[in-house]
């Protein structure tokens, strides 16, 4: 028998560790090659780990709310046949030796660490902190305070694993306090457990002051019913609180008039059914007027990091899709601006089936520049949709209507029956001003009134 080890497998850029939020399979439960063995879950989608191989689980090294790493073993499969490999659980990494000039360190760390278990490090508006980050803090004791002063070397300068493992290093080598008189200063020699009372005394009796974070009471009746926010639910409300606190938020709005889309669609959309096997629908078409404007006006297409502007070379549009619960998610196209209307319909169709099955993988919503989302599906007509950061201009798509409208023809005025919808643009006026935010929608509009009827898909 060989014991082959499941690893957390790569789950795209940027995503270096996952949560694990349940397991599917139980210590001595059979196992085939590709059946999920555990969910897990990052900070934007859920996921599952399936085996790569069949056999028994004999091992789980991870609880559930457990923080793995991508690269770690997580479980221990028996297989048949082959050579046993060893495994063992993630080591706990080794508490250096206290010698006695270092009790004063050693008393104020553990000061600290009692401060830090009433009182849980948080993310906050200015700064991210990831689930491996947090659970090091408070192993180590490191208060919310002295987090906030480690400077990150991460994306958004997110403070890493190596930057928390280097302020404790650093923190450990760090002496006595000058303002104590040391052996060497005094003349004297003491005792080591009299010294570390000493020294000690003023860290103790008079620890720095932090803020006790209260919770409110909850206000409600005796009939109201009380609900706990999802897991997903409270990322996306922390994603719109932070994004209206970053971004200075601003609108514009356009009507533009789709008739000659709608009724091309209508023309074309069966024969595409029959030999393409695909559903023809608005969305990538109006996919395909963003992509073209973010090309025309490309410092729509950046991001903020401090004060500096990124103006990224790759394209790549979120859409707004429903996930099974209910809640949004934005699946991102690749290279938009590579992709012709087929290959568009074809990656718009593909990303937002699999987001109503929730089968999105986390390198699928990674990396967008821009983000479109249809608000016309619930029946509204216009909307202000929160930027989705750290892109700095979102398009919200209004519902189509049938609306009587001025019509211009060579004999003069006259009234008739149009399809008209409203597109939305909010963007981000630190670095988007008006001019910008009003020319970009504007040709959004113009590309859809110049559709070629004769188009062929």
């Amino acid at each position: 028998m060989a014991k082959f080890e499941l690893k957390l497998p790569k789950m795209g850029e940027s995503v270096a560790e996952a949560t694990i939020t349940s397991w599917l399979k139980e210590v001595g439960d059979t196992i085939e090659a590709d059946e999920a063995v555990l969910e897990i879950a990052t900070d934007k989608v859920d996921s599952e780990v399936p085996s790569e191989v069949d056999g028994v689980l004999v091992e789980k090294l991870f609880n559930i709310d457990d923080v793995v790493e991508v690269g770690q073993t997580i479980a221990v499969i028996e297989t048949e046949g082959g050579d046993v490999v060893e495994v063992k659980a993630p080591a706990a990494e080794p508490i250096a030796e206290l010698e006695a000039p270092k009790v004063v360190a050693e008393v104020a760390q553990s000061v600290v660490a009692a401060k830090a278990t009433v009182e849980p490090v948080v993310s906050s508006g200015d700064r991210f902190y990831s689930p491996l980050v947090k659970n090091i803090a408070k192993k180590e004791g490191i208060s919310q305070g002295e987090l906030d002063t480690i400077p990150g070397t991460g994306k958004d300068n997110r403070v890493t694993k190596n930057d928390i493992k280097a302020y404790l290093e650093s923190r450990s080598s760090v002496p006595a306090p000058a303002a104590v008189p040391t052996p060497v200063e005094t003349k004297t020699v003491e005792a080591p457990a009299k010294l570390a009372t000493e020294q000690s005394r003023p860290v103790v009796e008079a620890p720095k002051e932090e803020k006790q974070v209260v919770e409110k009471p909850l206000v409600a009746s005796g009939d109201d019913e009380i609900i706990e926010m999802s897991r997903m639910g409270k990322l996306i409300s922390k994603y719109m609180v932070d994004s209206v606190q970053t971004s200075a938020h601003v609108q514009s709005f356009i009507e533009a008039d789709v008739t000659t889309i709608w009724n091309w669609r209508k023309k074309v959309k069966d024969d595409f059914m029959t030999r393409e096997g695909e559903n023809l629908t608005f969305t990538p078409i109006f996919m395909e007027a963003v992509t073209k404007a973010l090309k025309e006006f490309p410092m729509m297409n950046i991001s903020v990091q401090g004060d500096n502007i990124i103006k990224k070379k790759a394209i790549n549009v979120g859409m707004a899709a429903a996930l099974p619960d209910g809640n949004l998610i934005v699946p991102v196209i690749k290279n938009a601006d590579q992709l012709n209307l087929f290959g568009m319909v074809k990656r718009v169709n593909d990303l937002a089936n699999r987001a109503r099955l929730g089968q999105l993988n986390p390198d699928d919503i990674q990396g967008g520049t821009y983000t479109v989302t249809n608000v016309g599906t619930f029946g509204s007509i216009m909307g202000t949709p929160i930027i989705n950061q750290p892109q700095v201009g979102i398009l919200a798509l209004g519902a189509i209507r049938k609306m009587p409208a001025v019509i211009e023809g060579p004999e003069g005025d006259y009234i008739g029956i149009r399809y008209k919808m409203f597109l939305s643009h909010s963007y981000d006026h630190r670095v988007v001003n008006g001019a910008l935010g009003g020319q970009f929608v504007k040709y959004v509009k113009d590309y859809l009134e110049s559709w070629d009827s004769n188009r062929e898909v």
